[in-house]
């Protein structure tokens, strides 16, 4: 994890968010997937201004895969950086199964005013 970083996983409203102290810089939004098997769904990471380069991205991504890996579920990556960021480490990023990704990418099109 990027020095100094402390993460919080604020579940009811879908985000892992990223402080520096008291100062907020970076989050994944994401869901739960609703169908079986369960499944964390990452639709976008944003680091904020003046704090891009300095590896919060991929702290948040490594935490978010962290979570599911605790929880027992898998990741589906649709945020185009969680998909590269899976590409390149794939022994923390096992792969979700095909149907799983597809019920994520059913799930997020049905709902695209929430994300």
């Amino acid at each position: 994890m990027a020095a100094g970083l402390r993460m919080r996983d604020d579940r009811a409203n879908g985000r892992l968010e990223a402080f520096e102290g008291e100062t907020f810089v970076g989050v994944i939004v994401y869901f739960v997937l609703d169908a079986e098997p369960h499944a964390l769904v990452a639709v976008h990471t944003v680091v904020e201004d003046g704090h891009e380069g300095q590896g919060i991205a991929g702290a948040l991504v490594r935490e978010f895969y962290g979570i599911a890996a605790a929880e027992g579920v898998p990741v589906v990556p649709l945020c185009p950086y969680a998909a590269k960021w899976a590409e390149r480490h794939p022994d923390e990023a096992p792969v979700p199964a095909s149907e799983v990704a597809r019920a994520a990418k059913l799930q997020l099109k049905a709902t695209p005013g929430l994300w």
